[in-house]
């Protein structure tokens, strides 16, 4: 048991990889399910690192053996590096973070993270032990103190062997989460056993699950010794093991780590989940029941039901008014809904789609984002409004041969040196102040204030003062793709082989 050591750090792990096409078009490649600010301005990233902040852990840490650590590992793709830190900042709290440069599952998150605090804490040498916890990224949880009771129970119990996992006590018959089958009276024992992992079921299958005891969500929360989670890859997915190992490079272990891991090494890694991999052939899986409300936010009628119905069980998020309407579901980002005679349907609307479907059709999303996907439909994969290191860009109006965007820099934001070989650009300042870099040229723009940038023109927009900086960038030219762009210098790294890859401004 962990509690014979003189002293446990319970270590946050937040897995961010995954790409939530089934809350398409809110959720996109681009901007992910947990990136989206769609719970009061908050994202559900951000309500997952808020509970491990200092003011929201205070009450059940620090604990006479166990240890929080306030640094929180993050592993999420290189693709939306910049965003990380943004939201842990929000978060208040402080960030490691381990960028994948693809996606390969859970089950290599798991094994790099688990590598990484292996090496990170190694100097422990006073009788210390490490357990590790793993919660994804795009959960909702309505009780973040129970959260922590649970874990901390759970950490009490690890060993050398054990794999903890949270079950979700089911409410009603789900066909879209997997079940956990235990063993064991939380009466007289300290906790369950895991006896079968099963997968997502038909309604009639997990009508019979929801009837009997000992059967649980599986939550995809895990707690274990890093240790224990390697030495079980090794056994049961050595290559995962290999690969990731490999991907680590020379990376020895520190504070305030931001690494990314080696793409050839990591593109060698077998995809696979850590359920699938390890969690089911485990001999050693220990559960405990976290009663609190949750959500994997897996669909829309999963994400619906965190927001609270009227009389005619109609729910919403932002402007919306039904008329003889029941049991619907409106998402709105700035357009009202309205609603006349309509039944059992979502209805969300963003600023360049509008999706429309029955309630019992939205767990055929995916497949429907793909076939989108095939035919080269562009808000498949990207939003209208696309986030940057800098800051954002929002593509107002396109035309032929013509662009319009608006474009937010932040306190700070520095766009690359470049320049374009097809494009001409005007940029207005509609608010704040902007430093411009025009061929051999530097000099600021106040409000009301333009320049014109002709193609061949290197050129950079900045923000060096202390108020966002919004501008109008108005584009000609023959050809106005994003990867119509030249690098001479990047404060964010982008001056990769990649580099004409879509990155955008």
């Amino acid at each position: 048991m962990a509690q014979s050591s003189m002293s446990t750090i319970i270590c946050p792990v937040v897995l961010c990889g995954g790409t939530g096409t089934r809350l398409w078009p809110l959720s996109r490649k681009s901007l992910p399910k947990q990136f989206v600010p769609a719970f009061s301005g908050k994202s559900l990233l951000q309500l997952t690192l808020e509970r491990f902040s200092v003011k929201n852990t205070e009450d059940v840490f620090p604990h006479p053996e166990f240890k929080l650590s306030r640094r929180v590992l993050c592993v999420g793709s290189a693709e939306h590096d910049h965003m990380f830190y943004d939201i842990a900042e929000k978060s208040e709290v402080e960030l490691d973070l381990i960028l994948e440069p693809c996606q390969k599952n859970t089950c290599a998150a798991i094994v790099a993270s688990s590598i990484f605090l292996q090496k990170k804490y190694r100097k422990i040498n006073n009788g210390d032990s490490l357990v590790a916890f793993f919660c994804p990224a795009d959960h909702f949880l309505s009780d973040p103190q129970n959260l922590l009771r649970t874990i901390l129970k759970a950490a009490y119990f690890t060993d050398k062997e054990s794999i903890f996992v949270l079950g979700i006590p089911p409410h009603f018959p789900s066909t879209s989460y997997g079940y956990l089958s235990s063993e064991g009276n939380l009466e007289s024992d300290e906790f369950l056993r895991v006896r079968q992992f099963i997968e997502k079921p038909d309604f009639n299958k997990a009508s019979e699950l929801f009837k009997k005891k000992g059967v649980f969500w599986n939550s995809g929360i895990f707690i274990a010794e890093p240790s224990a989670l390697l030495a079980a890859c090794s056994k049961f997915v050595p290559k995962v093991l290999d690969a990731v190992e490999l991907a680590f490079g020379s990376f020895s272990g520190s504070e305030g780590v931001r690494l990314t891991l080696n793409e050839k090494n990591f593109k060698e890694c077998p995809n696979i989940s850590f359920d699938y991999a390890v969690m089911e052939r485990h001999h050693s899986v220990r559960m405990l029941p976290l009663n609190s409300q949750w959500s994997d936010v897996g669909s829309w009628n999963a994400f619906a039901e965190l927001f609270p119905a009227d009389a005619e069980g109609n729910r919403n998020v932002g402007k919306a008014h039904f008329f003889k309407s029941k049991n619907n579901f409106a998402y709105t980002t700035g357009r009202r809904i309205v609603t006349l005679g309509l039944e059992d349907t979502v209805v969300v609307e963003t600023s360049d789609v509008v999706y429309v479907a029955k309630v019992s059709h939205t767990e055929e999303l995916k497949e429907a984002v793909k076939e989108l996907e095939k035919n080269n439909v562009n808000q498949a994969l990207n939003h209208r409004q696309v986030n940057r290191p800098w800051g954002v860009f929002d593509s107002i109006e396109r035309g032929e041969r013509f662009q319009v965007k608006k474009i937010t820099v932040k306190c700070g934001g520095r766009l690359s040196l470049q320049r374009h070989k097809k494009r001409a650009e005007h940029w207005v300042v509609v608010k704040g102040k902007a430093l411009v870099t025009r061929g051999d040229e530097v000099f600021e723009l106040s409000e009301n204030e333009s320049t014109y940038i002709p193609i061949g023109v290197k050129h950079r927009l900045e923000n060096p003062f202390k108020s966002p900086l919004e501008i109008i960038e108005v584009q000609s030219g023959s050809y106005l793709g994003e990867d119509d762009i030249e690098r001479f210098e990047d404060v964010y790294g982008r001056l990769t082989d990649g580099d004409q890859q879509n990155l955008g401004d």
